[in-house]
């Protein structure tokens, strides 16, 4: 079973270079504005995966009320998915669901 370590905190866009603040209602795991994340953690919120490599948005997919963005790492290849945020940018969350 998959332990949740809640880390909420600023962090600098390693892809747009934006600085992106914490979101408050829970932990923040990706850029609001350009949708990237990085692939840090193993459960969520243990910073243990030593991949590091950057999570690129590469689709779209409903989830209960809301959406899940899906994650391609640039570095390793693996799939990843994070549930989007209230503040993300709606936009780019539309023109990621009709890319493909």
């Amino acid at each position: 079973m998959k332990r949740f370590n809640m880390i909420d905190e600023n962090f600098i866009c390693e892809n747009c270079h934006n600085t992106v603040m914490p979101l408050k209602y829970s932990a923040r795991d990706h850029c609001p504005f350009c949708l990237f994340s990085k692939h840090v953690d193993i459960s969520p919120g243990d910073r243990l995966n030593a991949c590091q490599g950057l999570l690129e948005p590469i689709g779209i997919e409903k989830f209960n009320d809301t959406y899940k963005i899906i994650y391609k790492c640039q570095k390793c290849g693996q799939i990843h998915k994070n549930i989007m945020a209230k503040d993300d940018n709606y936009e780019t969350i539309i023109n990621l669901s009709i890319a493909k």
